[in-house]
């Protein structure tokens, strides 16, 4: 049998690119207690206050052909820096505590932002990544999403 995901102490991470709480186990495996130990915002402002280049244009060497180039997808950017808010966040937490176990959960785009972003120490801490975005959810169903990864585990 092998270790379960949710044991006590175990901290989890529920984000998005705009919002992640950062969750410990006060309860057991069996029976886990869910608390919010920090809560993480990325405000969301509309895209001309982040980005105001218009499209740009790529010129053909030889000849007048032009074409314009695609547009930054600025809130896409401002998501994938937010995982960087996260692991920062998850760093200053091993700082002022010792990080046991360690459970990630977020959508697939987010997650992938995450694994770049986690130091190399923080690898041998996780021990389970499920691609949900359970960051919407209360606290008694992401308890139940776990124990329920927890089971077929």
């Amino acid at each position: 049998m092998t270790a379960p995901i949710l044991s006590a102490g175990t901290h989890i991470v529920v984000g998005d690119g705009r919002k992640a709480l950062i969750l410990v186990n006060d309860g057991t495996a069996e029976h886990p207690s869910l608390t919010v130990e920090t809560v993480l915002n990325q405000p969301d402002p509309p895209s001309r206050e982040l980005g105001s280049d218009r499209p740009g244009r790529v010129y053909a060497s030889i000849g007048a052909r032009r074409s314009a180039t695609e547009e930054t997808d600025w809130h896409q950017l401002a998501e994938d820096r937010f995982a960087h808010e996260i692991v920062a966040g998850l760093v200053r937490l091993a700082e002022r505590e010792r990080l046991k176990k360690l459970v990630l959960v977020a959508p697939p785009r987010t997650m992938a932002e995450l694994r770049k972003a986690l130091p190399e120490a923080f690898s041998a801490l996780i021990t389970a990544e499920i691609t949900k975005d359970l960051t919407k959810h209360p606290i008694a169903a992401i308890t139940a999403v776990l124990q329920a990864e927890q089971r077929t585990a």
